[in-house]
């Protein structure tokens, strides 16, 4: 685990974007929070997070940097990022991927972790120097990735050298001098950037789809409450149907208020509290029901006692 935590990140928000119309991509919003922020929350366990380009508000603490020459290009932006990095592995991302998660974030990183020595036998395999995203398309992503710093300094000083600055040089060319494992991407999800307002309005529309509405909208919660509380929203759906249907309607929203309520000043599970809630719900519905059974033979015995 060590080797997957001992990483900084670099995240490139710099770029005219022109196809946006000069908009600051990197604050627009995508379900409620700005595109950038959500870049930041898929990469929560960075030693140091740099943010390059103009200095912007953002979640969590970030060092920023600026690129020289500003608007100097990517290649002179992730230089300008790796110069306040002291990690052995870095990942570099562009800040206009809404739908980059945890996950693939770690899968970049386990995919960029040297499992052999440095250097072997005559004809033994290259040294790996990082991973990158592959998209559905099989196009690579140079920009969803996870580079060994001491190489990718060595071939930005490379380039550098051999055109006198990085500026303008495009970021596909630092590729031909890395050995990179490819991640695949199948379904295009994380490797999904934002260049066009169509790009903006789609993203935007996905993360109301059914199947990814309410995940969506708890990580926007959470996020806008600065808290890191797990939420096992099946578990949660099915407690507010219980209360909902055994005690009230108005129960729902207010019991799982008071489940989130008692996992934060209690320091406790929210599954553990849910289920006792849950419980509960149930005693509640079985007493309902057998006061309605009750009630019911009562009125059957009344019925069918002879009149005096």
């Amino acid at each position: 685990m060590k080797d997957l935590t001992d990483h900084d990140s670099i995240v490139l928000g710099g770029g005219a974007a022109r196809r946006l119309g000069g908009a600051d991509k990197p604050a627009v919003s995508v379900g409620g929070r700005p595109l950038l922020d959500r870049v930041l929350a898929a990469c929560p366990d960075a030693a140091t997070t740099v943010v390059v380009g103009p200095a912007r508000p953002t979640t969590r603490a970030v060092v920023h940097a600026l690129e020289d020459p500003p608007g100097g290009g990517p290649l002179a932006a992730l230089d300008a990022g790796l110069r306040h990095t002291t990690a052995p592995t870095v990942l570099v991302l562009s800040a206009d991927l809404p739908f980059l998660t945890a996950a693939t974030v770690r899968s970049l990183l386990a995919a960029a972790t040297p499992t052999a020595p440095a250097a072997g036998p005559i004809g033994s395999p290259a040294p790996l120097d990082g991973a990158l995203l592959r998209d559905a398309s099989g196009r690579d992503q140079p920009l969803v990735a996870a580079y060994r710093a001491e190489p990718l300094r060595r071939e930005l000083a490379r380039m550098r050298a051999a055109h006198g600055s990085l500026a303008g040089l495009p970021l596909r060319a630092l590729l031909d001098g890395l050995v990179l494992e490819r991640v695949p991407d199948p379904t295009a999800t994380a490797s999904f950037d934002c260049d066009t307002w169509e790009d903006i309005s789609a993203a935007r529309a996905r993360i109301r789809e059914h199947g990814t509405v309410l995940d969506e909208w708890i990580t926007a919660v959470k996020a806008e409450l600065g808290i890191e509380l797990d939420v096992d929203t099946a578990a949660l759906l099915d407690l507010a149907r219980d209360a909902a249907h055994g005690v009230t309607r108005p129960a729902a929203p207010l019991t799982t208020f008071l489940i989130g309520y008692a996992a934060g000043r209690q320091d406790r599970d929210v599954k553990e509290l849910t289920d006792l809630a849950a419980a509960l719900a149930h005693r509640w519905a079985a007493e309902a029901d057998a006061e309605t059974v009750s009630g019911a033979d009562s009125a059957t015995a009344a019925e069918a006692k002879p009149a005096e």
